[in-house]
């Protein structure tokens, strides 16, 4: 059961879409400096939620600020990232979920000093708070994800192997990057181009000598089955002539400033204007530029930027003090007040800082993009972003941001996943190798079999750090061998996330959504659920050839190699499971079934319904569609059929 508590008049985030009931009376509730809810905690009680956060998926013993935040040394303490996603549950003694649904800054510390306290602090009174009741986690989860609407539906090739760097600085280059991958045989679908494609960093255009002919160039990438991804930042450069900076000064688009003026801040292109995305009619405006993209044959998108970062503003130079203490908890961005100095127009004819709508910002150009690409292209579409809040979800998929080539930031990734679907953004994933620093081969390979389950697998990485395409490396076949297995994965992996989207469920789980009453299955952060069937437990540390996994029930343990794949039934309890670089192990709950397809160099060259059947079932539920069309139903699920053999 879902109740609403009203408080105030608060700005309306459209992260909620279903009727929820209103509430008259609420425990745990006070009003002072804004709005606080505290309650205690039992001494088992496990806190899951609060999607892009640090720290473990048990959020229990941490302190979170819901403030959008461009930081890319991501650290166990930080408190806030690019994302607020103010959903928790709290699962024990007392077992119930609650959102703040409001767009200003929100401080969660979730028993960090040991006293057994949650408390939330919501900086404005004004906001909905929903609770929800349920019979554990997993039945509230799906119960929040039934109130905010359906996740984003991305195409098939989505779903494949994507190549990025900051550096692409041409054409030729990207070609080139294509062609490397070819020869070694690696399956590829994407390739995502960054800032450096744009005539100075300037959104909505091509640098016509580094990219010239860019529609012929797409048309030539597309008959080779690949896909380009460009970049797309908030901030719309300052300059006459520029046709998108005009109309949006004449129509009154952009952020104002105090003395309501367009306000100003440097990014990439320098002096830049914001888009007032919390206007209707501006979202429009802004998401019809999509236009010249898709008439270049584009159909994938990353939005960047939109915190929104700002480099420096015409108040508050490069080399300015910082407007924050970093040192104060509860004030993370030394933007703070450059948030404070720029206003958006309401709809509804208020006027507000961005300080009190912060979160919403990423979020509603995700919006803008989505709602755009909607009305300009027939077929579904590739979109994700780095900032956002609960709904976006259903625009978009975002990536975690700018991480770093460590083993924190890899098993950091494996926290995010599960913390992400439960606030609806199913297609997510990190920067596989991470983008910042110098990715070893063994940890490339190590976090490659992690990123095969999820659903954004994109290599990306910094300027300046080492190359990490996979051609790279020594022994590519090592590359190739776990790169086929996300393709030979895909009728299982696009089929799951499909039937995810559509139930309004979740994809990727801790276990202890599957297995509450096991005790020790709710004390695994490390060891993930993909779908129905598959259990993960990667490794996750340098140096080691192995790892001990805890077996809730008897499972299949599937390992992938070169040869291809060898199962083998295992009983419950932990087992020590050998996996060489050159291996991912993955396990088949007892009864259930994995469909895998043949090997193939991309999404192109798929047949979704050629598969082989791995696993101890007999009935396996296949979504099946063409990859593209819009109207998706579940009545085109496919039942698949196979008897056991013996042995």
């Amino acid at each position: 059961m879902v109740t609403q508590y009203l408080f105030g008049v608060p700005v309306e985030t459209f992260a909620v879409t279903a009727e929820v009931p209103k509430g008259t009376e609420l425990p745990y509730f006070s009003q002072e400096k804004g709005m606080t809810f505290t309650c205690a905690l039992g001494a088992e009680d496990i806190v899951y939620g609060l999607g892009e956060t640090m720290r473990g998926i048990n959020k229990r013993g941490g302190r979170y600020i819901s403030f959008n935040y461009d930081d890319h040394n991501h650290r166990d303490d930080m408190p806030s990232m690019y994302g607020a996603h103010n959903f928790i549950v709290v699962d024990g003694e007392q077992t119930f979920g609650a959102f703040f649904d409001t767009p200003a800054k929100v401080v969660f510390d979730v028993d960090s000093d040991g006293s057994g306290q949650l408390s939330v602090a919501c900086e404005s009174s004004d906001l909905r708070l929903y609770i929800v009741e349920g019979r554990g986690a997993y039945d509230i989860v799906r119960q929040f994800l039934g109130i905010i609407g359906r996740s984003f539906l991305p195409p098939l090739w989505a779903f494949g192997y994507g190549q990025s760097r900051w550096g692409y600085k041409t054409a030729r280059e990207v070609s080139r990057v294509a062609d490397k991958y070819r020869e070694a045989g690696i399956p590829l679908d994407y390739i995502c181009l960054d800032i450096d494609y744009m005539d100075r960093y300037i959104d909505f255009t091509v640098n016509r000598r580094r990219f010239p002919k860019m529609a012929e160039y797409t048309a030539g990438m597309l008959e080779r089955g690949l896909h380009l991804v460009p970049i797309v930042d908030a901030g719309v450069k300052i300059e006459p002539g520029n046709a998108v900076y005009e109309e949006g000064v004449q129509n009154g688009y952009f952020c104002k400033n105090r003395d309501g003026r367009d306000f100003q801040a440097e990014v990439w292109p320098g002096m830049t204007h914001f888009p007032d995305f919390m206007q209707e009619k501006a979202r429009a405006w802004f998401g019809g530029h999509y236009q010249f993209y898709t008439g270049l044959g584009l159909e994938g998108f990353w939005n960047d930027m939109n915190e929104p970062a700002i480099f420096s503003t015409e108040y508050r130079k490069k080399d300015a003090p910082p407007d924050a203490d970093r040192g104060d908890p509860d004030q993370p961005d030394r933007h703070i007040a450059d948030f404070k100095d720029f206003f958006h127009r309401l709809d509804d004819g208020r006027h507000i800082s961005n300080y009190k709508v912060h979160n919403l910002y990423g979020a509603m150009m995700t919006r803008a993009s989505g709602e755009g690409l909607s009305k300009l292209l027939d077929r579904r579409y590739l979109l994700f972003s780095r900032s956002s809040y609960i709904g976006a979800h259903r625009y978009g998929g975002i990536w975690t941001g700018d991480n770093a080539s460590t083993w924190k930031m890899l098993r950091q990734n494996v926290y995010h996943m599960p913390s992400l679907n439960m606030c609806g953004f199913l297609y997510s994933g990190a920067d596989t190798g991470g983008f910042g620093g110098n990715a070893s081969r063994e940890l490339l390979l190590r976090w490659l079999a992690v990123s095969v389950f999820t659903p954004l697998m994109r290599n990306h990485s910094a300027i300046g750090t080492r190359k990490q395409e996979c051609y790279r490396f020594r022994n590519t076949e090592d590359f190739k061998t776990i790169i086929s297995l996300r393709y030979r994965l895909l009728p299982y992996l696009y089929s799951e996330y499909m039937k995810a989207a559509l139930r309004q469920d979740m994809l990727i789980r801790p276990l202890a959504f599957d297995y509450p009453d096991d005790k020790k299955a709710r004390e695994i952060e490390d060891q993930l659920m993909i779908g129905e069937s598959i259990m993960i437990a990667p490794i996750l540390e340098p140096g080691v050839k192995g790892r001990i996994v805890y077996l809730p029930e008897p499972m299949t343990e599937v390992r992938y190699n070169r040869e291809g794949f060898t199962c083998m039934d295992v009983g419950a309890g932990e087992r020590t499971a050998m996996a060489p670089l050159n291996t991912v192990v993955f396990y088949i709950r007892q009864g259930r079934l994995v469909p895998v397809g043949e090997p193939v160099s991309n999404t192109a060259e798929m047949d979704l319904l050629d598969v082989e059947l791995l696993g101890s079932g007999t009935v396996y539920e296949q979504y099946v569609d063409d990859g593209y069309t819009k109207a998706c139903s579940l009545e085109r699920c496919v039942l698949q059929r196979r008897e056991q053999a013996e042995g």
